[in-house]
């Protein structure tokens, strides 16, 4: 039979079911019906949270004794494998156990039609439905191993639920035909007067307590008739208890009764399953049954640890017919491994809850969901919803705190994520939230605060991210404080977040896009308790604009409507609007082109500075920083308000005109404060606008009970405050900042007065750190409004700054104009003060100077850079001035003119002396004298060593020092070689040396034609100069060959036959050479030497490295002919070829690189060669000079002497080294040279030495770089003679003066143009400066007397050019 109702009395009995007692049901006529909204002597009158009541456990019911598979006409054993073929209908519950598999086959349908009736399955193995298979009752409980619920397979409980929990309200009563409850209320198309909307509904909700193990049925619906009960029965109850997997590919139904349309639907029932896994694709639904009034879903809940199922789960409620809009509330859906909770009412509209009552704390839900037009609320006072992950609110959804008649809870939120999408949350009271991302997009979020200012006051907090899009709203009619650590964006046109007092703060960047807004107060802010109060009447300013405090709490008593606080950046390309706004701790401001910051007619209808109005209506304008506009009417005029405030720190409202109680009143405008005094904006850029304007008659009018206003009104509201404190401003082209006086009525309302705008400049930068703080190019208004009709417009408002420092004026600091000054702080333009023009010298202007000029005398410049500071001179007049002016110069330089004209005239007598005789030049013979110059024909052929016989006597080669220029002429050391101290007679071959050294000495006129033409054109100074090298070789030659008896050789034969010396030089006359020669009597057996005697020898190289001259080593029948007593002279020539074309890359100037690898050629080309000769080739540096002049060559060694012989043959026996140096061993290395020693010093023989140069001496080898002075050259190289010594003087002191007043003047040309300077060196004679040496080396010269008289040519000239000058 069927199961009735054996649920067992309630355990507990708790306090609130008697308050939630059952009430007379509302209808159309009688106003019956059921409520859960108690009158004022239940708890919510106490205010106490609303709990419908949980049902108590279940207790353990009595089973029916266990079916067999042959009681259920199966095949098998329930213990092994049982398998039910035949249909099969119970009329009592049904009770299955077993060890085994339980096989429902397809087709076969199970069936206990009677409501309540359970089937219960407890068996060990697995449980499967087949295809078409269907089982029906009222509770189906099945606890399995495994349970396979085929495609098409059916487990329907809908409308056979059992009597519901006692002591719950999920059946309405009356005869309203309402909707059962369960998991959401059930609907109620009836509607009661005295109750809200939202406070009318049919069957409660229950087992909130039990949603994640559900095992509730659902409640029978209401009917619509007192004689028969048509509404339809509630869902039943199913329950999965698998150990392993669970496929569900058909469908489990607990679905609520419909009642057509003379009952409510039931609501549905419960759906529990708890598996390992859990796969297929079929259909779970708990949803109410349809009615009249629909009833409430059910509850399901899934407890699967691995999901891999595509099911579809239903919890909506059922259709309304009555009222379609209405339909039953959602139930839930719980999963309960992610712990997440979901509302879901299939996009069927409602105004009927889903009742979410006391949130888990340990552990928290994860995540709930209210999608598709679910109404959910929470009917808690002062409750907490706190979720781990997300709260998401989608697609028409609804959340709403406490029922709009409490409007005095207080609630906490807080979730990791709030997503709003197309829904709306409402609260009554006030919300504290707390959550890391808010998102909401064509969403609504309102807070109604109710009259309770104690609970006014809300809090959004999102730590990371709030964003709305779409045209989403923020509104709360009390106030409101927004607070985060990341971004608030608003992103495009209709997001709005608004409140009575808003306070928005630690947000990282606040980005306000274009079409949305910021505003506090509300537009439509009602009179009451919760409206912002403004002190109109106070002439002083509130402490908190100028000294806000520091937490950014939302405070009532505080002036501020809208403040910012805590912000790094602001970006406004919507607007943002307010009475009082204040951007306090914030870094900087960009407001865009689309932007505005407005505060326009939102300050004060009277005020300080109201104007005056007449009986019928007609008045002035309101004052602020100007005084309003008289009004006018029928004769007579009416007063504006008068100006108040501080300009240089104003921080009042704009006043209005007229009153309350007058239609049309008009408004002035607010105050706009960015910054305070202790923090300063670091930057406001603005290409939109900043509004405070006072309000023009009809912008905004206030009229009651439908009156009509006419032209006749009040004058225009003032312009309110805009006060600045920042570091730097930046005005756009399109910007503006606005403060003006609103427009009076038509028939003569005088127009309001304009504002006051303020900056307030922080830390302005004076000196060499100042910057300009502020590029304006935008628009500062602050007129005053028109009067109309006769009335007077208003007076300009103020624009100023704060106090400028020294150096800067205005309202923006800028530096003061160049040419003036100012010393003192303040912003007048009348304060920068002209600079006196008599501290300004000639050729000079004033300068700007970077933060403004301070004191006086103020800094100028030079009219050029080629004048001098401080007075703007010339080098010529600076040095004139130096010296004490024009006069005392001119005197000065005339005493240093005869001084140095005496110095000239002594230094003449001293080296020179009087009318001194030309030196005497030894006498000359009369000899054949050849003067061809013979030059280089081969590698073999050199000038007078053609005769390979002479090899065999020759003795030694004797190398000249010197370079054979006019600064380094050849010469001679006066002491014989070694070598030749056998065959000479010293005394006689110092003497020689003397007429050698006097004969290779160079004229003075010589040297000077030299400098001349090197100034002029140096390739005619180069052929002058070899042209002089080769006479001086031709008269060493003939000197020689000729002239001299040769009497320092101690042979008789070669003193007869003058052929023991003989003079020759490498072709490029840069080096000279003696050889000496055997007479043939000498009776000396060791004579001459052979070539391992003359080892160690020096080859020196002639030319000096530069580019018409570079190194090479000349080769001779003499040298080709002492080298083949160890080397093949095919293999000498090509080794000299070698050695030339090696040789040709040395530069001077880059001696140490290119000698580097010289010194490597040496070493991996000559000397492997050589090695098989017995011969080795070292780098060296030979006879330093004593200006320095250094010749190069080669030391030339035998291989088998292992150290240099205590005197290596150098020129003449001058190169003897300080320590023996090793020479090549009879092996060939690869390393011949020690590198032990930088560089082998040679011992010094009158001040001169040398040394071998290798790799490493060659480090540290150092080029020494002459300096040659023009003047130096001619005293050196110059004597004079035959010259009067008063002559000399005037000739010096002519010569003295011209050059120095033509370089005086070039001096100044150059120092006034370049073009002046160049201009005259090309006129006649001041160029010519070149008679200057010549006339030097005139009066120096020690030649012919004709010298005198070019010198006096050139004085002539002098005196030309003095005249000139």
């Amino acid at each position: 039979m069927a199961r009735t109702a054996i649920e067992a009395p309630w355990l507990v009995i708790l306090h609130v079911l008697a308050i939630f007692a059952a009430r007379p049901a509302l209808s159309a006529g009688s106003g019956d019906g059921f409520s859960a909204v108690a009158d004022d002597s239940d708890v919510l009158g106490f205010h106490g949270d609303y709990t419908p009541p949980s049902p108590p456990p279940p207790p353990d019911l009595p089973l029916p004794p266990p079916l067999s598979c042959e009681d259920l006409d199966g095949v098998g054993s329930i213990d092994s494998t049982c398998e039910l073929n035949k249909t099969l209908e119970f009329g009592d519950d049904v009770y299955v156990k077993g060890l085994g598999n339980l096989h429902v086959l397809p087709g076969v349908r199970l069936s206990c039609p009677i409501r309540g009736c359970f089937i219960t399955v407890n068996i060990s193995g697995n449980f499967s439905l087949g295809q078409n298979g269907v089982i029906v009752a009222g509770t189906v409980h099945v606890v399995a191993h495994s349970v396979g619920l085929i495609d098409g397979s059916l487990i329907n409980v809908s409308g056979l639920a059992g009597e519901p929990p006692a002591g719950t309200s999920g059946t309405p009563q009356g005869v309203q035909g309402a909707g059962g409850g369960h998991g959401g209320r059930g609907a109620n198309c009836l509607t009661d007067n005295e109750k809200l909307p939202d406070d009318v509904w049919g069957g409660n909700a229950y087992s909130w307590q039990s949603l994640d193990k559900p095992y509730s049925y659902g409640s029978k619906g209401g009917t619509t008739s007192k004689e028969e009960d048509y509404g339809g029965e509630g869902g039943g109850r199913i329950m999965f208890e698998v150990e392993n997997e669970i496929e569900v590919s058909g469908s489990l139904l607990a679905d609520g009764g419909d009642g057509g349309v003379k009952g409510g639907g039931g609501s549905g029932g419960s759906i529990y399953i708890q598996a390992h896994r859990m796969i297929g694709s079929g259909t779970i639904s708990a949803a109410g049954g349809g009615g009249f009034a629909g009833g409430g879903g059910g509850r399901i809940s899934i407890n699967v640890f691995s999901r891999h199922d595509d099911t579809g789960y239903f919890v909506h409620g059922g259709r309304s017919f009555g009222c379609s809009e209405n339909s039953g509330a959602s139930g839930t859906y719980y999963d309960a491994v992610p712990r997440s909770l979901t509302v879901n009412n299939h996009n069927l509209s409602t105004h009927t809850d889903t009742l979410l009552l006391e949130f888990p704390k340990q552990p928290l839900w994860t995540n709930v969901y209210i999608q598709n037009h679910a109404k959910a609320c929470l009917p808690l006072n002062w409750g907490r919803v706190q979720v781990q992950g997300q709260l998401r609110l989608s697609s028409g959804a609804m959340l709403s705190f406490v029922p709009a008649h409490l409007g005095t809870s207080e609630f906490e939120l807080m979730a990791e994520e709030l997503l709003m999408s197309d829904s709306v949350m409402k609260i009554y009271g006030a919300l504290r939230m707390s959550v890391k991302m808010h998102l909401m997009w064509n969403s609504k979020m309102l807070i109604d605060g109710g009259h309770d200012a104690i609970l006014a006051t809300s809090s959004l907090e999102a730590s990371n991210l709030v964003v709305l899009r779409e045209s989403s709203v923020i509104h709360s009619n009390a106030n409101l404080g927004v607070h985060g650590q990341g971004s608030l964006n608003l992103s495009g046109p209709g997001d709005l977040i608004e409140a009575q007092r808003l306070v928005i703060s630690l947000f990282y960047c606040i980005s306000v896009g274009p079409g949305s807004t910021l505003r506090g107060p509300l537009e439509t802010a009602s009179d009451d308790d919760l409206t912002p109060r403004l002190y109109c009447e106070l002439q002083d300013c509130p402490r908190e604009l100028l000294h806000p405090p520091e937490d950014c709490n939302v405070n009532s008593s505080l002036s501020f409507t809208l403040q910012i606080c805590r912000v790094e950046d602001i970006i406004v390309e919507g607007s943002i609007t307010g009475s009082v706004l204040h951007f306090h701790w914030v870094r900087t401001v960009l407001v865009h082109s689309t932007g505005t910051v407005s505060v326009s007619g939102l300050g004060c209808t009277g005020g300080v500075g109201r104007g005056k109005i007449m009986d019928n209506g007609v008045g002035g304008g309101g004052g602020h920083g100007g005084k309003g506009g008289d009004g006018y009417h029928n004769g007579s005029f009416i007063s504006g308000g008068v100006t108040y405030g501080n300009a240089e720190l104003p921080c009042e409202l704009g006043s209005g005109s007229g009153n309350d109680s007058l239609a049309g009143a008009t408004a002035g405008g607010g105050i706009i404060v960015m910054g305070s005094l202790e923090h300063s904006l670091s930057s406001l850029s603005i290409d939109g606008s900043i509004r405070a304007d006072g309000e023009s008659f009809g912008d905004h009018i206030r009229g009651t009970n439908g009156r009509t206003i006419s032209d006749v009104g009040p004058g225009g509201g003032s312009g309110g405050t805009i006060l600045l404190f920042i570091h730097a401003l930046v005005l756009g082209d399109s910007s503006i900042i606005s403060t003006v006086g609103g427009h009076g009525s038509p028939n003569g309302g005088g127009g309001g007065g304009g504002g006051r705008v303020h900056f307030h400049w922080s830390g302005i930068p004076v000196g060499d750190e100042y910057y300009p703080i502020a590029s304006v190019k935008g628009n500062i208004q602050t007129g005053g409004g028109f009067g109309r009709g006769r009335g007077y417009a208003g007076e300009n408002g103020t624009i100023t700054g704060k106090a400028c420092p020294k150096g800067l004026y205005g309202v923006f600091c800028k530096e003061c104009p160049v040419g003036t000054y100012k010393n003192v702080s303040g912003s007048n333009r009348a304060l920068c003060q002209d600079c006196p023009l008599h501290e300004l010298p000639h050729r000079a202007i004033y300068m700007a100077v970077r933060g403004g000029v301070t004191e006086t005398p103020c800094p100028y410049k030079c009219v050029s850079e080629r004048f001098h500071m401080p007075n703007c001179y010339t080098a010529l007049e600076e040095l004139i001035y130096t010296f004490g002016g024009p006069w005392l110069f001119s005197l000065i330089l005339l005493a240093v003119l005869i001084l140095l004209a005496l110095v000239l005239s002594v230094a003449r007598m001293k080296y020179v002396g009087g009318e001194e005789s030309p030196a005497i030049v030894p006498p000359r013979r009369s000899s054949r004298i050849d003067h061809s110059f013979p030059f280089l024909e081969s590698l073999n052929e050199v000038m007078e060593t053609n005769r390979i016989e002479e090899s065999q006597s020759h003795v030694h080669r004797m190398y000249f020092m010197g370079a054979n220029t006019f600064s380094e002429p050849w010469h001679l050391p006066h002491s014989p070689p070694e070598e030749i101290i056998e065959i000479v007679f010293e005394d006689a071959f110092n003497r020689f040396v003397d007429e050698i050294n006097s004969l290779a000495a160079y004229q003075w006129w010589e040297g000077s034609v030299y400098r001349i033409l090197s100034l002029l054109a140096y390739p005619l100074s180069w052929s002058w100069l070899q042209r002089c090298r080769k006479n001086k070789l031709q008269q060493l030659r003939e000197f020689v060959r000729s002239e001299y008896d040769h009497a320092c050789l101690r042979s008789c034969r070669s003193r007869a036959l003058y052929e023991g010396i003989k003079v020759a030089a490498t072709s490029d006359l840069m080096l000279g050479y003696l050889d000496f020669f055997l007479g043939g009597d000498e009776k000396r057996a060791d004579l001459p030497p052979s070539l391992n005697q003359r080892f160690p020898m020096s080859l020196i190289f002639g030319g000096d490295g530069s580019y018409m001259a570079p190194f090479c080593l000349h080769n001779d029948n003499i040298l080709t002919s002492l080298m083949s007593q160890a080397i093949p002279p095919t293999i000498w020539y090509r080794l000299v070829a070698g050695l030339n074309a090696q040789l040709r890359l040395v530069r001077r100037g880059q001696l140490r690189v290119t000698l580097g690898r010289f010194v490597s050629w040496l070493e991996t080309h000559a000397n492997p060669t050589l090695v098989t000769y017995d011969v080795h080739l070292n780098l060296a540096s030979f006879q330093p000079t004593a200006s320095g002049y250094c010749q190069f060559g080669l030391i030339a060694c035998a291989v088998e002497y292992q150290n240099l012989p205590s005197s290596i043959e150098g020129q003449d026996g001058l190169l003897q080294p300080e320590q023996q140096q090793p020479c090549l061993p009879q092996t060939y290395r690869d390393d011949p040279v020690d590198h032990s020693v930088a560089k082998q010093p040679l011992m010094t023989y009158r001040r001169m030495c040398g040394g071998v140069l290798h790799s490493k001496s060659l480090r540290t080898f150092k080029e020494k770089k002459a300096v040659y002075y023009p003047l130096s050259f001619v005293i050196y190289n110059t004597k004079p003679v035959g010259h009067q010594d008063l002559v000399g003087l005037v000739v010096s002191m002519l010569l003295l003066g011209d050059f120095s007043l033509v370089l005086l003047t070039l001096l100044q040309l150059y120092s006034i143009s370049l073009m002046d300077f160049l201009l005259a060196l090309s006129i006649l004679p001041l160029a010519l400066l070149y008679p200057f040496p010549a006339g030097i080396s005139a009066l120096f010269s020690h030649g012919p007397r004709r010298s005198a008289g070019l010198a006096r040519v050139y004085a002539l000239w002098n005196i030309t050019s003095l005249i000139n000058v």
